[in-house]
């Protein structure tokens, strides 16, 4: 509650009567200050103008005025500058630790807000606002969704970022790592990470002219050798395998960690791994040829592979299968252009300062079709739909991001409408 008064009191969304201390003198609020999230009081450097004097400092919000004192502001000397204490209920008056009393106010605030945010917080629908978004006007939503799509592709920057300080440099690795999580689909994201980092390119490196070899290392990395089959390419697997990680210290992944319940042949882990290891065969160059790739179609030919030998008939161990030779369907390819190739066009470009590099990043996913998954489904129903994969992941960082965690708070579409309930009177 103390975080919607202080939300409130951002935005100044009180009652718009006249704003008067309990002791009867008129307050005008000229500057609410800035909302401090870390120790001390909720707003620095506000201006007030209390029974005609203006008042230059801080400002302390409570529910209950008493918690002024079961907090111990009293005697803590960094809250004796709060010049105003806004609270719900006056229940006791408050003092710095000199004993000087602080003008205190009371926060009207229309009952329909309080109401209307509790309604949505507390909605069990995916999207609490959804029969509300057609009163908006269109260029809200649509400049929201813009600054989100940024929000959702610098996110993923930042993470290439400290992946690159960690492999001191190298995008080639920082790539290696990306593509691994890519290639997991949402399903399986954290396993090929994790195989990823276990499995280091430059271990990769020294076998990268053996298709063999490095699919050992992968799949015995990954803990999945030890199923129960006979067959000649999965036992001479296993004698690889058994020779590289005695020759290397190597130790694989728990079997427990993949998933293959309920998800379809082709998201099956084997087949990816498999083309994790036909990335690296014959030497890992993936990220000089993705920011050498200036369109979207010769960047669609780089993931446009087959798979050849054992997986070109196979989705897992066991029997052959009339298996797909692609590696990728095309929708496949289009979520690995959306979540590997443009944030690392966007995080080299930023790096290196070339912004004709960062900016394909964003032309890359405005040309891209948008997703077709459960979230832009509900968004659609809802009145908003994606026209680009740019727009279909703004609606997933809002989704995920505000509407999931209900953060309707710092979400522009729900600022507008509590601001619009706040002004209503009952």
């Amino acid at each position: 509650m103390e975080q919607l008064m202080q939300y409130v009191w951002q935005h100044r969304l009180w009652c718009s009567e006249d704003m008067a201390t309990v002791d009867g003198r008129r307050v005008r609020v000229l500057d609410p200050g800035l909302l401090n999230t870390d120790a001390g009081p909720d707003f620095f450097n506000a201006k007030v103008e209390i029974g005609g004097h203006v008042w230059v400092g801080n400002v302390e919000i409570h529910v209950r005025a008493s918690d002024w004192h079961r907090h111990g502001h009293d005697r803590d000397r960094a809250y004796d500058n709060v010049v105003l204490h806004v609270v719900e209920h006056d229940d006791a008056p408050v003092t710095r630790t000199t004993g000087e009393r602080i003008p205190q106010v009371v926060l009207r605030v229309s009952p329909r807000f309080g109401e209307h945010y509790a309604s949505l917080v507390n909605a069990r629908v995916q999207l609490p606002c959804a029969a509300q978004l057609h009163s908006l006007p269109p260029i809200a939503v649509t400049d929201w969704l813009a600054a989100l799509a940024f929000e959702r592709l610098q996110a993923k920057v930042s993470r290439l970022r400290e992946l690159c300080d960690l492999y001191n440099g190298s995008w080639e690795d920082v790539c290696y790592v990306a593509l691994a999580r890519t290639l997991g689909f949402g399903i399986n994201n954290d396993a090929l990470e994790r195989l990823a980092r276990r499995t280091p390119l430059r271990l990769l490196h020294k076998h990268s002219d053996s298709l063999l070899q490095l699919e050992a290392l992968l799949f015995g990395q990954a803990g999945l050798l030890h199923e129960a089959d006979d067959e000649p390419y999965v036992k001479q697997l296993r004698r690889e395998y058994a020779f590289l990680a005695n020759k290397f210290s190597l130790h694989p992944m728990e079997r427990e960690a993949w998933k293959l319940f309920r998800i379809r042949p082709q998201n099956f882990p084997y087949r990816r791994i498999a083309l994790l290891a036909h990335f690296v065969h014959g030497g890992f160059n993936l990220m000089q040829r993705i920011v050498e790739a200036d369109d979207e179609q010769r960047l669609r030919d780089i993931f446009d592979v087959e798979l050849t030998g054992y997986w070109a008939t196979h989705y897992t161990f066991g029997h052959a299968t009339p298996a797909a030779t692609s590696a990728l369907a095309t929708s496949s390819i289009d979520i690995v252009l959306i979540n590997l190739a443009a944030p690392l066009c966007r995080a080299r470009g930023e790096q290196l300062g070339d912004c004709a590099l960062a900016d394909r990043a964003v032309e890359l996913l405005e040309g891209l079709r948008p997703e077709r998954n459960s979230i832009v489904a509900t968004f659609a129903a809802a009145g908003i739909t994606a026209d680009s994969a740019l727009t279909s992941q703004a609606l997933i960082e809002l989704r995920r991001n505000y509407c999931d965690t209900r953060k309707c708070l710092y979400c522009r579409i729900g600022h507008r409408l509590l601001s619009r309930a706040a002004q209503q009177h009952p």
